[in-house]
């Protein structure tokens, strides 16, 4: 028998922040955007490329939701985006295209646990999420402008006529194999360079997560081109995947953790269906429906259905059929160790749901609200480095009839 739905159950997941207009568009930014704010006050206030001054709203986030931001690029070019959080809140940052595509992610590169991401933008609409990164509710800033406008956060240290981070001195390099991994201790090398003969899409990465490494990329004239922090858990990756000029490039690595531990620095060919595997695993986008990445079907979810599920730090996918709104509630329960992350999607590819740590457990839950269609739900490990048993609980409620 359905259950229907109690009032003590209608439980809300928002974000509140300064109200400029809302996006119109259910598809912006793969769906993301549909309840997004402009970052401007409205659409035409915010287009970075040609606004006076950097745009910013003030949000307040709660119950481990997220904010959206909307901006807008008529000019392709070097932007900086930020998230900084009131007293020292910890906050995570997501630059989506119009698409849904990630371009940019970032932790702690603003300094002091804020974000900041700076990149190549083309033209286009983006949405950019913001949330706290242990699930606590969080005020913080959300700012976008140029290169030449005030920043929001900090950074890292500026660099300094004697070097340090921020520069990539290449005399000191040690030379890359494009696909050879490389493993120094961050005491005894940490700038690398590889070459390119012919232009080429390349991808770059640096992995210890007991480290923590920081990853930045420059050209042969030391003109910044891209950074990354904690792309994978506490590893990073820099994904080039328009085409670099043939020419030197330095790898600069900075650390948050011990500088004498190895850290693995790999630059490689840029392949774009890696880059969407690891969307998938990570479960920052759905996976295709069409038996080309494994997703358990579920069929028609009735009432109440439990899985047990050992999963680590890969996303565990399944799927299930709605043929009636209502509401669904997924509970992810440790057994034992663990710590899950639940998200769920429509089977357009929309991020419906989003938990980590709920009411003050570790353990995860989603409240979402459900037309017909069919929806995905990925767990997955927050520590990339657990493995553990992870019960699944899925519940299905119809509204009450009069």
């Amino acid at each position: 028998m359905i259950r229907p739905i109690s009032t003590a159950l209608a439980t809300s997941l928002f974000a509140l922040a300064a109200l400029p207009a809302l996006a119109q568009d259910a598809n912006l930014c793969g769906g993301v955007g549909l309840n997004g704010q402009w970052l401007g006050g409205d659409e035409a206030s915010s287009d970075i490329a040609t606004s006076p001054a950097h745009i910013e709203q003030m949000a307040l986030v709660l119950m481990r939701n997220e904010f959206v931001g909307l901006f807008s690029v008529s000019q392709d070019g070097e932007y900086r985006i930020e998230a900084e959080g009131r007293g020292g809140g910890d906050t995570v940052l997501d630059v989506r295209n119009a698409s849904g595509e990630i371009v940019a992610s970032d932790d702690d590169s603003g300094g002091d646990a804020a974000s900041r991401a700076e990149s190549f933008l083309p033209v286009g609409t983006y949405c950019v999420s913001m949330r706290s990164f242990d699930g606590s509710p969080i005020t913080g800033f959300v700012r976008a402008g140029r290169m030449d406008q005030e920043p929001l956060t900090a950074g890292f240290a500026a660099p300094s006529d004697e070097g340090g981070f921020g520069e990539c001195d290449l005399s000191a390099a040690q030379s890359l194999t494009l696909g050879q991994p490389v493993a120094n201790a961050w005491a005894a090398q940490n700038v690398y360079s590889f070459q390119l003969d012919a232009p080429a899409a390349v991808t770059i990465t640096a992995e210890n997560e007991a480290a923590d490494p920081i990853l930045t990329l420059f050209d042969a004239s030391g003109n910044w081109l891209a950074e990354n922090d904690d792309f994978d858990g506490l590893n990073s990756r820099i994904d080039m995947a328009d085409m670099l000029p043939a020419g030197q490039y330095c790898v600069a690595v900075d650390l948050y953790g011990d500088e004498s531990l190895p850290i693995t620095v790999t630059a490689k060919a840029y392949d774009a269906m890696e880059v969407q595997l690891n969307l998938y695993a990570r479960g920052d986008a759905s996976p295709p429906l069409d038996g080309s990445y494994p997703v358990e079907a579920l069929g028609e979810l009735q009432t109440r259905l439990r899985k047990d599920v050992n999963v680590g730090g890969d996303a565990t996918w399944y799927s299930f059929d709605i043929y009636a709104g209502g509401l669904v509630l997924v509970e992810a329960i440790a057994q034992g160790q663990g710590d899950p992350v639940l998200l769920m999607y429509d089977d357009l590819g929309r991020q419906v749901g989003y938990n980590d740590d709920n009411d003050g457990s570790l353990d995860s839950l989603l409240t979402v609200r459900v037309q017909p269609g069919t929806y995905l739900v990925a767990v997955r490990q927050l520590d990339g480095q657990t493995q553990g048993l992870i019960r699944m609980v899925f519940e299905r409620y119809v509204p009450a009839r009069p």
